[in-house]
């Protein structure tokens, strides 16, 4: 398998001031987006040798091409592989992981409709993985763009044919030393989507929101000290048995640089700004996003007593769709003004501390509690924000090659590439590869050196927003409203009962919208969400199964509700099938049901009668944990996520009903998250919206398809299903 390595940093400057205003053929009419930089490409050969060559790495619209040598430099030179961007392609964030003597930050890709497809990329911070990750996302909208503005017919044949995986490929060829490698990557685009809910720039000093699940912590500050505020959880959600408090303070820097400060093991750093744990040994990493850490720290600091002590931690973290990185830490990107050119991060550190020394040291300001670990750690955020502080280099940091963006006015002419879509991406790079890419060349081996914070600035949103209430969208257009509904019989049920009362367990119920922020009428405008009211389709059962192995089209088995006489009646059915990873495997099975017919005109009968594609790109899940652990509703959030970019998800359409199989194992991230939660989940309150994303001005505002409580479950009680 093979992988590409990037020591560089990408700054997407054709999304900031140099993009230009002609319509030349890009997303959104903008003009063409160009990536380029150099690049580090793993992988192994046919006899099993692991190499590492140095490469550059272009993207110029929908079309990827890797130089041995910077093109720009040397006019004419062929590139060894290229192809082009699809709707099919995925790319997944996969975590840290040791390469020779560094640690590199791993994305997968891989074809949605075929796993089996698959490669990697590497790159040398987290800002750089980002970075490509959009990169790719936005030559996907590229090539999406191009083809709603009109191809050739036999484009569209040779699209057509291209994303039907199924049946028979030619295997890879080899190719004689000299000649170029042809890679496909991904499959034909289906539908454009709109860049301009992605680039909007808005309002200044209106920075977006932080959740889209209303808080159940009740923060209040109870001390400012050395640049941060020292909160306390006031709320009646106690979960724990102590007191949830935590430090929060901006920091000039962006959250990859922090996130990377954070991280690092080096004794001389960590002495700079942290009084607790200076001297880290990792142990050992697993699945990209989990620690180990052994660690000494001198308690002379800390207590009368002068010797040393040690201990042993675990540190887990995940970053989401908006760049935030999460654990006990979070550290979220802020926005700045379009005149300043100085990232800011808001840092945050949650921890429980034992309630008498809390209460004694609010009360009091007791030394005592100064000179003890919880103390230390909350002064962590100060630390950090000093150093920082007095290391310009961090404020702006760069990489000694830049990854260049840019926008270009000429559209690109299928023309020059109409003959080279012979092989995909995936199965190039598993295939053996030619010396042209492998071997001879004067980069035979790189050993990669000590990890350099190399990261680029990009802002993301954040600020809190006062809760509003508007009136409920209209939503009798989205059901057929010359059709007269149906009662929907109430004894429908699964093999999960349906909870009597909020103290019953292992059940579940359907919440109303009122614990969710969706976009309100004037989203593109304002960015506003709005609480969300009632959803659109009622929640008629649940079913908790466990099987050998993730389980597709569970509509079409003879014990599904879908399948029973009374479901049969139902005008519109929505199955979503959350496919747990686990030993043994669970699938968590909703039912939705409208009691009326879909109105072919609305936007809920795009989304069941459109392509994979469009489905991807608009599938929203919101999550909230009412009840847990403190620990494990900062591990699941409450941000939006669109299932379709995160995981892969699978649709059938079928009769009345529309099934989503959504296979949460297929991000390792995800795939940590849900393993997190299922130690807890006797002990969770779960709640779930389902949208359907609205990106449109008609399609304001938002509405909620359907919601879901699950209280208290017990793996013990799913129900084998054979499959």
């Amino acid at each position: 398998m093979d992988a590409v390595a990037t020591g560089s940093e990408l700054n997407k400057s054709g999304s900031g001031g140099s993009e230009r205003s002609e319509d030349s053929g890009g997303a959104g009419g903008g003009g063409i987006f160009e990536y380029s930089g150099w690049v580090y490409h793993l992988g192994v050969n046919s006899i099993g040798h692991e190499y590492c060559h140095l490469r550059f790495l272009f993207i110029r619209g929908k079309y990827v091409s890797m130089y041995k040598r910077d093109p720009h430099d040397n006019p004419g030179l062929k590139p060894i592989r290229q192809g082009i961007v699809g709707p099919t392609l995925m790319v997944e964030e996969l975590g840290r992981r040791k390469v020779n003597n560094g640690d590199l930050y791993v994305l997968r890709f891989y074809n949605r409709l075929d796993e089996t497809k698959k490669g990697e990329i590497a790159c040398a911070t987290a800002g750089d993985a980002r970075g490509w990750m959009e990169a790719f996302d936005q030559a996907k909208q590229q090539a999406e763009y191009e083809l709603s503005r009109g191809v050739s017919a036999r484009d569209k044949l040779n699209m057509e044919a291209e994303i039907n995986l199924e049946g028979h490929r030619p295997r890879v060829r080899r190719y004689a030393h000299g000649l170029r490698k042809l890679i496909r990557i991904g499959q034909g685009p289906e539908k454009l989507l709109r860049q301009s809910s992605k680039l909007a720039v808005r309002p200044e000093g209106f920075a977006g929101d932080s959740g889209d699940a209303v808080e159940a912590h009740q923060w209040k500050c109870v001390l400012t000290m050395a640049g941060i505020r020292i909160f306390e959880d006031v709320s009646d959600h106690k979960n724990g048995k102590g007191v949830l408090a935590k430090s929060v303070g901006v920091i000039d820097a962006t959250a990859d640089t922090v996130f990377e400060v954070i991280l690092s093991t080096e004794q001389q750093k960590r002495y700079e700004w942290d009084t607790l744990m200076c001297d880290l040994e990792l142990i050992d990493s697993y699945d990209g996003h989990y620690d180990v850490v052994y660690g000494t720290y001198d308690s002379k600091y800390l207590s009368r007593w002068h010797s040393k002590q040690d201990f042993v931690f675990s540190r887990q973290w995940f970053r989401g769709q908006d760049g935030t990185y999460t654990s006990s830490w979070e550290i979220r990107n802020l926005n700045t003004s379009m005149a300043s050119k100085s990232p800011r991060c808001l840092v945050t550190h949650t921890l429980e501390i034992h309630s008498s020394s809390w209460c004694q040291w609010k009360n009091n300001k007791s030394s005592k509690f100064e000179r003890s670990i919880p103390y230390a750690l909350l002064c962590q955020v100060s630390g950090l924000k000093e150093y920082i502080a007095a290391n310009p280099a961090l404020h702006h940091e760069n990489g000694t090659t830049i990854v260049h963006s840019k926008l270009s006015d000429a559209s690109i002419s299928s023309a020059e590439y109409e003959d080279e879509m012979q092989d995909e991406f995936y199965d190039a790079i598993t295939a053996d590869s030619s010396t042209s890419d492998e071997e001879s060349d004067d980069d035979q081996k790189l050993v990669l050196q000590e990890p350099r914070v190399k990261l680029k600035n990009i802002s993301w949103a954040i600020t809190t927003l006062a809760l509003k209430r508007t009136a409920a969208p209209d939503l009798t257009e989205e059901l057929d409203p010359h059709v007269t509904h149906i009662t929907i019989p109430s004894d429908l049920h699964g093999s999960l009962c349906k909870g009597k009362d909020d103290n019953d367990t292992n059940c579940w119920a359907s919440p109303s919208g009122k614990g969710f922020m969706i976009r309100g009428k004037n989203y593109l405008k304002d960015s506003s969400k709005v609480v969300g009211g009632d959803p659109l389709l009622k929640l008629i059962a649940v079913d908790w199964f466990t099987v050998d192995k993730s389980a597709d089209r569970i509509s079409l088995h003879p014990k599904c509700l879908v399948q029973s006489e009374a479901g049969k009646k139902l005008p519109f059915i929505l199955v979503i099938n959350l496919q747990v990873p686990a030993k043994p495997n669970y699938s968590l099975v909703l039912y939705y049901a409208a009691d009326r017919p879909i109105n072919k005109n609305s936007l809920l009968a795009k989304f069941v009668d459109g392509s994979d594609a469009f489905r991807d790109s608009r599938f929203k899940l919101i999550p909230s944990i009412v009840e847990g652990y403190w620990m494990v509703k900062r591990a699941v959030g409450t941000k939006a996520c669109l299932l379709g970019k995160a995981v892969t998800c699978k649709y059938f359409r079928q009769d009345n009903f529309l099934e989503i199989d959504v296979d949460i194992g297929s991000s390792s991230v995800a795939r940590s998250v849900i393993g997190f939660v299922l130690g807890y989940v006797t002990s969770l309150v779960v709640d779930l919206a389902i949208l359907i994303e609205a990106k449109e001005e008609a399609e304001l505002p938002e509405y909620i398809l359907g919601t879901v409580r699950l209280n208290r479950l017990k793996l013990e009680s799913a129900v084998p299903l054979e499959v």
